[in-house]
Parts: C-alpha cells; structure tokens; sequence
C-alpha cells in the first residue's frame, strides 16, 4: 500500500502545493480569469434550451428497440404518434358543427411541423374507408359520405360509413360521445432537417388547437409521448422557482450558522457559478435540457453548497485560532484540498457510472452530473478560498467561533456515545436491524410504472385525465404493443404465415391484460366472409391462396409494408404498468420461440407499451449493476484515500444502510424504479459519500494527534459534524419544496433525496464512529477524555 501511496497520492499531494502557490501567490490574475471564463460561460447558459427526443427516452441498442429502428419506416403511427380526441360536451358527432370542428382540427393538425402526414388518420381523412358486400360484390369508400352537406341525410349516411368501416372504439368512440385523431410523428421537422422540439410542438398543440377549439360546446383531449414530454417540459419550468426558493432558504439558513455576511455571500455565489459553468459547458457540448436533467442544477448547487460550508467552516476555525484572513484561507484550503477532491472524484465517478444504463436520456444525466461536479473542484474548492482570503468571515463569525462552542457541546457529547463501545453496539444492532427491515421491505420494489397513464405526471394532471377519458370511451387503449412478423417478401399473406399468425392472436387474447389485437388476419377473415355472403362460418382463414388474395385487395394503412415482408401484430393492452408488460413479453417470447421457423419470424417490439417493455429490461438489468459500480467506484478513492479497508467499511456502510432503506421507502410509496428514479440512488450516493469522507478525514487528523477515539470525535463533532449536520438539514429543506411540484416525478425525486440527504447525514454522524470504534479497538476510549477536553 505503500508504493500505491506513493504512486497515487504523491502526485495530489504535489498538485496541492503548486495550486496553493498559484492561488495564493497570484490572487488577482487568477480572480480575472475566473470572472472572464464566468463571463463567457454564463453567456453559453443563457441559450441553453430544452431538448428532448423519443429515441433518447428508449434504450437504443436493446434487441426490440433495434427491431423498430430497423423496420420504422414500415411501421408508420406504431412509434411515435399522438392521439386528439374532439367531444361535444352535449349530444353525439352527429351534429352539422360539431363535424366542421372536426373536419378543422384534423387540418389544423395536418398542417403542423413534425406530423407524418402521409399516416395521419380521421374519420375525415381520406385513408380510412368503410367496405360493405352487396349483391354485386364489394363496394367502399371513404368514411365521409360523397357530397357531405351536413343535412340529416349525409349525416345518418355518415353514421352508417361509421359502423361499416370498423372504427367504432378506435376513431369514434364506443357512444358516438367524441372522434379521435390519430397522429404519427417523425422524428425530425421535414423542413428544417432539426430533431423535433417537443416544447414548441406541444404549445403548438395547446394554442393551434385545444385554445382555439375549446369551448363550452367542444373539449379536446389529447395524449401521447410528445405531450408528455412537452407537460414535463412547462412543469420543469418551475424548477427554477423551486431552485430559487432552495437559494433564499440556504442564505437564510448559512447566515445564521456563519453569523457572517460574506461567509453567507461567497459560498452561495460560488455554488451558482458552478451551476452557470455547467450549464455554459453542456451548451458548449452540445448538449440541451430535457425533463430529467433539469434537476441536475440543483444538484450541483446542493454539492457546492456541502463543500463551500466546510471551507467557511474551516477558515472560521483557523480564524478563531488567531490566523490573520489570508493565512486562514491558505490554511482552510491546505486542509481541505484532499478531503475535498477525494470527495468530488467520488461524487463525479459515481454518477459516471449510470453510463452503464443504455438509455440515451440517463447517460446525459450523467454527462451533466459530472460536469458539475468538476466545475465545483474549481469554483468551490479554488475560487471560495481565493475570495475569502480578501474579505475574511468577519469578526462577529470568529467571536462565535471561539465563544459559541459550549451552546451545541451537550449534543457533541451526546453523540460521542455511540464512539465509545456500548454506544457503538447499540448503533449497529440498530442499523442492523433497519437492514433487514430494508431488504424485507425492498422485496416489493417494482420495475416500471405502477399506475396507469403518465406516472410523471399527477393523477389529477390534464393530461391523465385526457388519458382516463379516452380509456373510458374507446375500445383500443393507447397502450400499445406491437409483434412484427417477418416473413420473406411477398410472403407475409401466404396461407402458412396468416395461419400461425391467427393462432398467435388467439394465444394474446387469452393472456391476462390484452384488450384485443388487430392484424392483416382481421382484414383477410371479414372479407372472405364477406364474399361469402357474411356467412359467420366462412370468417377465417381460407386454405386457397387465391381467396387470400381476393380478400386483401384493399388493405387498410399499417397492416404490412409495401413488399409484403413484414406484417405488424398490434396489441391493445389494458395498461401499461410493469406486470402486464412482462408477462406479455414472456408470453410473445413462449410462442416465437415454438412457432418461429426460418420464414416466419415473431420479432419485438414496437408502440409505446413495447418500448417501455424493453426500458423495463434494461433497467431491471442496470439497476443492481448501477449500484456494484457506484459502490465499487466510490469504495476504491476511499481505499486510496485513507489506505484502510477498514475505513472504507466505515464510510460505506452508512450509505448502503441509506440506499436499503430508499429502496424500501419506493415500494411502500408505490414508486416504480424507472427512467426518472433509477438515478436517484446513486446521486443520494455521490452527494452522502461527502459527509463520510469530511468527517472521517477530520476525525483521522485528531485521532492521528494521539487523542482517544471519543475525545476525537467531539472535536471532529465540534468542528466538521456541525458543519455536515447544517449542510444535510439545509440540502433536505430545499429539496423537500419539491413535494408541490406539479411534476410527480419530481415531487418523488424530492422526497428520496431528502430521505437521502437525512439519512447519509445520520449515517456519517452515528453509524460511521460506532463502526470505527468496534473495527478499531486499540483505540479504547480513555475515562472521562470528552469530560477533560
């Protein structure tokens, strides 16, 4: 371990003297520089802009999401799409005005950037058509009558189209209460070759058709992946809100821990820049905001904060020690360099490891976490001490410094207990104790969303409600999961191929939460019993190619691809939430794996409900891997740090007991682990880890002096500790805020941070001195040190 010291933390130890030389030595040219780079990256942060994409949102390389890029253009409206559904609030669609609303909304949605036209579908678009057998054979047209006029006569013959072409609970609802639009999205604006701004396509939506159209005759629903995104785009908004009350309630709360008015300025100054520097580097990068990453920024400034609260804390303690303002920053920056950069290397590493998770959306998370945490390196651990050395912490902090101690001496006291050995037994048996309720209780812990609609959003949000009434008045959910059936071309109408595939919508229709299914077997079967005089009996497959062929002369859009090699499955599900999503997997996996043959092939996965299907598996895989990273990562600085695997058992344990217990906190809340909260465990790590780290170097200094386990503790306590204690209680009062978002997913974010940051800070003041007492015992306490000191 010796040669890895020397190997290692020589090179650190040497950066700390000629940064500190450089710092301290060149104050005012190194001041400039940061101001100008300030400058400049403040001006990048300004044109940061909100960025979403769906294929960000899905797990680009898993085997079913590679199935659907392969094959996305011949599965136009199953990827992306959204759904408009126009309702009177009075009568039925049978109405002259209501059909001219409709008819114009359908334009109106036409002729907005981003839409697939070519795939949009209304009951006024000329791709959906009624088909009917008469004496003369088959006879169709479009679902909008010839010579529409809206008298009752086209109206009653609009009816009629309605229930001959098969839309009744799919374009028109099951009461003919409201029409649906259905609207197939591309991923890039056709005109300007850009990927599709979600924000602006969704305040297209509210402005060119829900506020234009709504009125106390006419509601207007609609629901999709793109007006999510573009809800929790508006509702993110007000992170800076959220991020603006958290900064009042630090000021308020440093102030009153400094009782100095520059120990209070620079380090919430400092934390902003460090929010202003990444921000101005993602832009630099290339890289936008989307809905997750939002909450990135206060996570910076909640790290910073930690950080700048010990350098004040330090140059406090070093000033009440009699050090003139500048010898005071020099010093606080000597001692806190290694502490603070382990911690940082730890916070930075740990968040790089949700790269593991293969979703585009998570890796920017983690690109943004750790550009963070490198900038709070520079700004809070350089540029703090550097302006402190000028302004100092001011008198009034150094009296309370020197006379104030004895105020909180009874809880330092009290809590060098659990440093002595029955103390610390009674910790651990507690801790013990609350892992194994953990475990137990984290059995529940789900993957994937638990609730129907759009869990990101709250249950009484509009869009769930659009989501609850289009459940409520259609036959098809948006829930969709589509099976591609590959075949060779011109093969997917083949006899063999509608055959299996019949069976294989009969085998759906038996697994619990499939609705329905709709496949080219439905066209083929209805038509052959069609020209079979509508015989029931003839409503199935025909063995005769020829009947076949007859009956698929007119096919209804999506129902194969143009060389007849691939043929969608599309599956209605009841909801979308991890059980259903995975037995019908296992179900699809059961049959393709029986009945696939080399010309037929049973393929996942497509539509909202596949996707999500394949984002489940990746997470369910990433998650436990996540965490061995995290760990294993955050562990190894550790070790190199204080060469000890014994001190990395101290400082890690606090944080698994914590990420036991979040884990358990999910499943009794009903919080499914998904895309929004999978990166919340190992930020709670990344930020926990400081504490542990803080006081354990600190404590090591003292115990390093030849002070008793507990007399060292009560100094650690009365130094270090308190800070640890304000910085957790200020971090989980701003995150708390969070539980009145109108975002679901953050309000659920603020709670397990908050749970977190209390947690970790419990950990590191309780847990982590118990366990250095049991697993260090030569340290035995002397009698009555605390008492003496």
């Amino acid at each position: 371990m010796s040669r890895l010291d020397s190997a290692l933390l020589a090179p650190i130890k040497a950066s700390e003297r000629l940064l500190e030389t450089l710092l301290f030595g060149y104050r005012l040219p190194v001041a400039c520089v940061f101001l100008l780079v300030t400058l400049f990256l403040g001006w990048q942060a300004v044109q940061i802009r909100p960025d979403a994409s769906f294929v960000k949102m899905i797990p680009s390389s898993h085997p079913w999401v590679q199935n659907y890029l392969e094959y996305r253009d011949d599965l136009a409206g199953l990827g992306n799409s959204i759904r408009v559904v126009v309702a009177p609030t009075e009568g039925d669609i049978l109405d002259k005005r209501f059909q001219q609303t409709l008819k114009e909304v359908t334009d109106e949605l036409f002729f907005i950037s981003g839409v697939d036209r070519s795939a949009l579908q209304s009951i006024w678009t000329p791709n959906v058509r009624w088909t009917e057998v008469t004496e003369e054979g088959f006879v169709g047209g479009p679902v909008i009558p010839d010579g529409y006029d809206g008298s009752a006569q086209s109206l009653e013959a609009l009816r009629v189209n309605i229930l001959r072409s098969g839309q009744l609970g799919r374009l028109v609802a099951n009461d003919f209460g409201s029409a649906l639009i259905q609207v197939p999205l591309l991923d890039r604006d056709p005109e300007t070759g850009n990927r599709l701004d979600y924000q602006h396509f969704s305040e297209q939506l509210e402005a060119l058709v829900r506020d234009k159209y709504s009125s106390d005759k006419i509601e207007i629903h609609i629901t999709g992946f793109a007006k999510v995104v573009g809800d929790l785009i508006d509702g993110a908004v007000q992170v800076a809100l959220f991020f603006g009350i958290a900064l009042l309630v630090t000021l308020v709360l440093l102030y009153l821990y400094s009782h100095s008015l520059t120990g209070t300025l620079i380090p919430l100054l400092c934390s902003v820049m460090a929010v202003i520097w990444q921000l101005g580097l993602l832009r630099l990068l290339g890289y936008g905001l989307d809905p997750y990453s939002m909450l990135v920024p206060f996570l910076v400034f909640a790290i910073a904060v930690s950080h700048g609260v010990q350098i004040i804390n330090t140059v406090r303690l070093e000033a009440a020690a009699g050090a003139c303002k500048f010898t005071a920053a020099r010093n606080a920056f000597r001692s806190i360099y290694i502490a603070g950069v382990t911690a940082l290397l730890s916070d930075g590493l740990g968040f790089v490891t949700l790269m593991v998770i293969d979703i585009q959306v998570i890796r920017d998370l983690a690109v943004a976490a750790a550009l963070g945490v490198m900038v709070i390196v520079l700004t809070n651990l350089f540029l703090l001490p550097l302006l402190i050395s000028w302004t100092g912490v001011g008198k009034r902090a150094i009296h309370k410094a020197r006379h104030g101690k004895e105020h909180s001496a009874v809880i330092w006291r009290a809590l060098t207990r659990f440093a002595r050995p029955r103390g610390a037994l009674v910790a651990v048996a507690c801790a013990v104790g609350l892992a194994l309720v953990g475990v137990q209780a984290g059995q529940s812990l789900k993957i994937g969303d638990l609730s129907a609609g759009a869990p990101e959003l709250r249950a009484n949000s509009r869009y769930n409600l659009d989501n609850a009434y289009i459940t409520a008045h259609y036959a098809n959910s948006s829930d969709v999961f589509v099976v591609m059936v590959k075949t060779p071309a011109e093969q997917c109408s083949s006899f063999e191929t509608l055959q299996r595939v019949d069976r294989f919508q009969y085998y759906l229709g038996n697994v619990a939460g499939v609705q329905s299914s709709v496949s080219l077997v439905d066209v083929a079967e209805r038509v052959t019993a069609g020209l079979n005089e509508g015989n029931p009996k003839w409503r199935s497959v025909s063995r005769n190619q020829y009947v076949i062929n007859s009956s698929l002369r007119y096919i209804p859009q999506g129902l194969m691809n143009d060389d007849c090699s691939l043929m969608p499955v599309i599956v209605f599900l009841e909801d979308h939430r991890a059980e259903t999503l995975t037995r019908l997997a296992s179900a699809v996996e059961r049959f393709a794996s029986d009945y696939s043959s080399d010309d037929v092939q049973f393929l996942m996965a497509a539509g909202n409900a596949g996707f999500e299907a394949a984002t489940n598996e990746v997470i369910a895989d990433a998650q436990y891997k996540m965490l061995i990273w995290v760990y294993g990562v955050v562990s190894l600085l550790c070790l190199l740090t204080f060469r000890s695997i014994r001190t990395v058992i101290c400082i890690i344990t606090p944080l698994a007991l914590t990420s036991l217990l979040c884990q358990a906190l999910m499943a009794q809340l009903s919080i499914g682990v998904k895309v929004a909260t999978l990166p919340v465990i190992a930020l709670g790590v990344g930020i926990g880890v400081d504490y542990g780290i803080y006081i354990y170097s600190r404590l090591n200094t003292f115990l390093k002096q030849g002070m008793a386990l507990p007399q060292a503790y009560f100094e650690t306590l009365r130094s270090t500790g308190k800070s640890v204690a304000f910085t957790g209680l200020t971090l989980a009062i701003g995150v708390v805020l969070w539980v009145f978002s109108p975002i679901r997913f953050q309000a659920d974010m603020g709670l397990l941070l908050t749970f977190m940051f209390l947690w970790n800070m419990l950990g590191a003041l309780i847990l982590l001195p118990a366990l250095t007492c049991l697993l260090n015992p030569v340290r035995a306490p002397y009698k009555n040190a605390v008492t003496q000191s």
